[in-house]
C-alpha cells in the first residue's frame, strides 16, 4: 500500500511519506546530511554525485531540495529509509520536467550506501516512486544508466522498465534508457 500527505491542496508536500511496509520514501532533510556523507562511497561519486560530498554542498543541496518541495517544482528528492527507525539508506530524486523529457515523462536517479546494497531496496523505492509520479501527473519513468554499471540496469529491470534508445549527454557520454509506462500505477495495490 502506498500512503502519501493527506491529499489536502494545502498540505505542505514535503510532508509527503511513501511506504511499502519494507521501505519508506520521505523527503531528504537536514538532519539526513552526516549520513548521506558518512554513506558516500566511490561508486555513488562516480554514478550519481559527480564528486565527493562536502558538508557544506550537501546541505546547500538539501536546502534546495526542501526549496522544490516548498514550492511544488520539478524536484523531488527522497530519503530511501528503512526500520522502524526509518535509517536512511540511500536517495532517490525525481525530476517530474527537465532536459531531454518529454512532457508526462519522469527521470528516476537513485543510490544506496554500500551497506544496504543488494537487499531489493532500490527496486522497492523505484516502484514506490514510480507510483507517486503518476499520482503527481506522470505517464512514463525513465531510468538512465551509464552502460558500465549494470548493478543500476538490474534495478531499472526487476521494476519492471524497458530498454529505450540511449542517449548522450553534452560531453558525449552515453546512458542506457530504461523507460516504463506508469499511467495507472497509482491505483494498483501493493
Amino acid at each position: 500500500m502506498v500512503r502519501h500527505g493527506s491529499g489536502v491542496k494545502n498540505h505542505r508536500m514535503h510532508e509527503v511519506k511513501l511506504s511499502d511496509g519494507t521501505i519508506t520514501l520521505s523527503p531528504l532533510r537536514l538532519d539526513d546530511v552526516e549520513a548521506h556523507l558518512e554513506g558516500e562511497d566511490d561508486l555513488l561519486v562516480r554514478w550519481l554525485n559527480g564528486g565527493p560530498g562536502t558538508r557544506e554542498g550537501t546541505e546547500g543541496y538539501f536546502r534546495h531540495c526542501r526549496e522544490q518541495w516548498d514550492n511544488a517544482g520539478p524536484l523531488r528528492a527522497f530519503g530511501i529509509r528503512t526500520g522502524a527507525d526509518e535509517v536512511l539508506a540511500g536517495t532517490l530524486d525525481l525530476r517530474l520536467a527537465g532536459e531531454g523529457l518529454a512532457p508526462g515523462q519522469v527521470n528516476v536517479a537513485y543510490g544506496l550506501y554500500p551497506s544496504w546494497r543488494g537487499r531489493g531496496l532500490a527496486t522497492r523505492a523505484v516502484l514506490l516512486a514510480s507510483r507517486y509520479a503518476a499520482s503527481e501527473g506522470g505517464t512514463e519513468a525513465v531510468i538512465q544508466v551509464e552502460p558500465d554499471n549494470p548493478a543500476s540496469a538490474a534495478v531499472a529491470t526487476r521494476a519492471g522498465f524497458t530498454p529505450g534508445m540511449p542517449t548522450y549527454d553534452k560531453d558525449g557520454t552515453r546512458f542506457d534508457r530504461y523507460i516504463r509506462n506508469i499511467r495507472g500505477v497509482h491505483t494498483a495495490a501493493g
